[in-house]
């Protein structure tokens, strides 16, 4: 079966949306019955995201195979039932890392390399090979039209219409159409212009997305028809809306997934819609709300946690509650007495402490740990939020004075966690190595790994019971079992192990509300319509301290 692509590009400015644009057509052709694929393609130079800063980039997400992909990876994987891999994402990086290495093997027989065909031909040969038993393949161009760094993508995919046929390709262009307040106007012509770079390359767009903050009036969406050179009912509006998931729904009432089926010359009967509907129906109506205290470094741009947001969003919506985020910069609470933190915090329902690197907010982390610990609020540690958890634990309740992590103190005499200096891959098939002087890029624990509960934990029962389950992984560090028996004597939990290696991913406490830290990542497995069990119990937790108090 060959499949149908789009491509998605977009024009003007960068965060325009491309990704939740591809991500909720995906979910609209899914709700159509069809089956879909998604991947992003990057044009910098990086061979991936990993060692990227998340103020430049956002989050990094992760796959179950163990690949470092960009944030947008998450929308797809939010939106769709479609498995990501490594596969999933590539960047000119990656690309040129590949032809290279092609080229010291003799591959191309003494031929010199170029960009066109040898790039441009490793581009379409990395869409192909992952596009087998779907009926719909999305690929989403990273950057903008015009960025030099894009044009051998657009030209592969220039190129990819002629290989498999024009009847099998669309292409979808997101743009902008501001409002210029003091002339009260739309403005049409950073539209033309971006359209104009489009076509100059040899790319017709067959869709054009309006990005806008109201509804395009339609002599607005007819000039873009007549100065663009397309037709009149393939100019939509992609207004702002209040929450991502009426993005699905807002494309939808426009007729873009009708638009696309029918170039396509797709049959499929009327979209299900109903399970989205009801999302938008209990983020907008919800019966209550709580506000979740979010202790990190990262807080000036929120992009940097992403999928952890939507993560407690989907907590919120399977307990019925409206979820505030109070980002909390950790370096600021550093130092601060309890009487201090208790007005400060009197308004948080639980605390959560994400992951991250670096020892900057380090302690700050490690008091707000201390302070909802002893004052009983509900608090979720994930990957390093878990490990200063333990820190906590350790110095104050199993007098380690000098406990801390190897990561921020290679000196520490108590180094309750220390460097991973060898595992193995997720399938088994391979064995890692490195030590405090190797690569950072790719040299992490990656990718979902096997977990055993402990019966009648925390864990355990937001997982209903379950005794095994997998999740993914991003970290160096991990928990030293040379103070387990210490740590549990005082009363630490060790609650969930690795399956296979004795490494410890999930402690606890009794005689607290909900105080859970976790060594893997499970925001980037939540969905709206699956939100993650620990998200769910973890907010059912804070709103019922929200209601005691």
């Amino acid at each position: 079966m060959k499949p149908k692509y789009i491509f998605v590009t977009g024009g003007v400015i960068s965060s325009l949306g491309k990704g939740l644009a591809a991500a909720s057509l995906g979910a609209l052709l899914e709700a159509r019955g069809l089956t879909v694929g998604m991947q992003k393609l990057d044009p910098y130079l990086n061979v991936d995201p990993g060692t990227m800063s998340p103020f430049q980039h956002g989050e990094v997400f992760v796959t179950d195979d163990g690949a470092e992909t960009d944030l947008d990876l998450g929308h797809y994987e939010r939106f769709t039932h479609t498995k990501l891999s490594r596969h999933s994402n590539y960047t000119s990086g990656k690309i040129y890392d590949q032809v290279i290495s092609k080229e010291r093997r003799g591959d191309y027989l003494g031929g010199t390399v170029q960009v066109i065909p040898h790039i441009t031909n490793e581009i379409k040969s990395c869409i192909r090979q992952w596009a087998d038993n779907i009926d719909v393949a999305i690929v989403e161009i990273g950057g903008t039209v015009g960025d030099i760094e894009s044009q051998p993508f657009l030209e592969a995919i220039r190129q990819f219409r002629n290989d498999v046929g024009p009847q099998n390709v669309l292409y979808i262009h997101l743009t902008l159409v501001p409002y210029i307040k003091t002339a009260g106007e739309l403005k049409s012509k950073p539209t033309q212009h971006s359209v104009k770079e489009l076509r100059q390359i040899g790319i017709q767009p067959d869709i054009i997305l309006c990005r806008a903050d109201r509804e395009l009036p339609q002599d607005i969406k007819d000039k873009i028809s007549l100065f663009c050179n397309i037709s009149g009912d393939a100019v939509f509006t992609a207004r702002d809306v209040d929450s991502i998931y009426e993005c699905p729904l807002a494309l939808h009432e426009e007729g873009v997934d009708e638009k696309v089926v029918s170039l396509l010359n797709i049959w499929t009967g009327a979209p299900r819609l109903e399970l989205w509907r009801e999302i938008v129906r209990k983020i907008n109506e919800p019966s209550g709300e709580v506000t979740i205290g979010i202790v990190g470094k990262y807080i000036a741009l929120t992009e940097s946690y992403k999928s952890l947001n939507e993560a407690l969003t989907h907590g919120g919506i399977a307990n019925d509650v409206k979820v505030n985020l109070d980002y909390i910069d950790a370096e600021e609470i550093d130092g601060l007495s309890d009487e201090a933190m208790l007005k400060r915090f009197k308004h948080i329902d639980g605390f959560l402490i994400p992951g991250g690197f670096g020892t900057r907010g380090v302690e700050g982390k490690i008091s707000a740990a201390g302070f909802a610990r002893r004052h009983k609020i509900p608090l979720f540690g994930i990957c390093l939020g878990m490990q200063l958890m333990v820190v906590e634990f350790a110095r104050n309740e199993a007098g380690l004075k000098d406990a801390n992590s190897a990561e921020f103190d290679a000196d520490t005499k108590e180094p309750v966690f220390y460097l991973l200096k060898q595992w193995t891959s997720p399938d088994g098939s391979q064995t890692f190595t490195q030590d405090e002087n190797s690569n950072k890029g790719g040299t992490m624990r990656l990718g979902a790994h096997p977990c055993r509960l402990s019966e009648g934990s925390f864990a355990w029962q937001a997982y209903n019971h379950k005794g095994d389950i997998a999740e993914r992984h991003r970290h160096r560090y991990e928990f030293n079992n040379q103070f387990r028996a210490v740590l549990e004597e005082k009363g630490l939990n060790v609650t969930g192990t690795h399956l296979h290696h004795d490494l410890v991913e999930i402690i606890e406490i009794k005689d607290h509300p909900w105080y859970l830290g976790c060594q893997f990542h499970p925001e980037f497995t939540s969905k709206p319509m699956r939100p993650h069990p620990l998200f769910v119990a973890f907010i059912k937790a804070a709103l019922k301290k929200s209601k005691s108090s």
